[in-house]
């Protein structure tokens, strides 16, 4: 008797072929939640209800990758504008990204994008692990942070070249695809990301350029809508996990031991100052 009848005997069937389609299925199935487990544990998602200065609420999405060491935030403010912050720890870079509407009737597209590239200091934002653990009690509470960071000022000198971004992280070019010739950044930052990390400030340097012009007065100053000037545009991000929080307690034995309790939750802006080949592509600083 072959090998796959007696297996069949076994069973109870008498049709071979149907145990082994059986079987095949199961092994199938079994792959096929593998797959869903280990996915559902690589990307974690926390939604949560914020309230900006002005009163708005919006939801904020935050999704960690442990695979990646990644941390993507993103949300879209009342005026439509589409907001997203991307965190890559391992190469200590941080993306913004802002897509913003149009103004059709004044010329505009309907939309433009851009993106400015800076350093990242690893205790303003808690790690990707600690992110992926993550949960809340009351998913439809309004969230305020409980600390304000206030404003910081960032005047980009470089223009990144996506095609040669992976110099500085492989993120970059995924996630500022639609943003062109729009992603900027600072040379002080790359000194400190080489510094830091231990990486080659050359290297990274050759992925951006020098835009000409960056002596020029702000838009906000100039009349004309065809001429360069140097732009300033505010992203906020008004919740954000910046630490965690550790409590005191007595173990089994009653010794003394800390454990992680919460966290920290913090709100910062950053005011970046760009090159613009027209006045047209920054209507709002006026």
């Amino acid at each position: 008797m072959a090998d796959k009848d007696r297996k069949c005997r076994v069973f109870g069937y008498k049709n071979s072929n149907i145990v082994f389609l059986y079987l095949h299925l199961g092994v199938f199935w079994y792959i096929l939640m593998f797959i869903i487990v280990l996915v559902s544990c690589t990307n974690s998602q926390l939604v949560v209800n914020v309230k900006d200065k002005g009163g708005d609420v919006y939801k904020e999405s935050i999704v960690a990758n442990t695979t990646s060491d990644t941390v993507h935030l993103e949300f879209q403010r009342s005026d439509g504008t589409l907001i997203s912050h991307l965190i890559d720890f391992k190469n200590e870079v941080q993306i913004f990204k802002a897509l913003v509407l149009g103004e059709e009737e004044r010329g505009q597209n309907q939309f433009q994008v851009m993106c400015f590239v800076t350093r990242f200091i690893r205790n303003e934002f808690i790690s990707s692990d600690a992110m992926s653990k993550l949960r809340q009690k009351n998913p439809s509470a309004i969230r305020n942070p409980e600390d304000d960071k206030g404003r910081e000022m960032h005047q980009n000198d470089l223009v990144v070249d996506l095609e040669r971004s992976d110099a500085i992280s492989p993120h970059i070019g995924s996630h500022c695809d639609d943003a062109g010739d729009s992603v900027h950044a600072q040379d002080s930052d790359l000194k400190y990301i080489a510094k830091s990390s231990a990486r080659d400030y050359v290297a990274l340097a050759s992925a951006t350029s020098k835009p000409v012009g960056l002596t020029l007065h702000r838009c906000a100053d100039t009349l004309d809508l065809y001429k360069p000037c140097m732009c300033q545009y505010e992203l906020c991000i008004g919740w954000y996990p910046c630490g965690l929080k550790y409590c005191r307690g007595k173990d089994s034995a009653g010794k003394v031991v800390s454990y992680r309790c919460g966290i920290k939750t913090c709100r910062k802006c950053r005011l970046f100052e760009y090159y613009v080949k027209l006045k047209q592509l920054c209507l709002w600083d006026e």
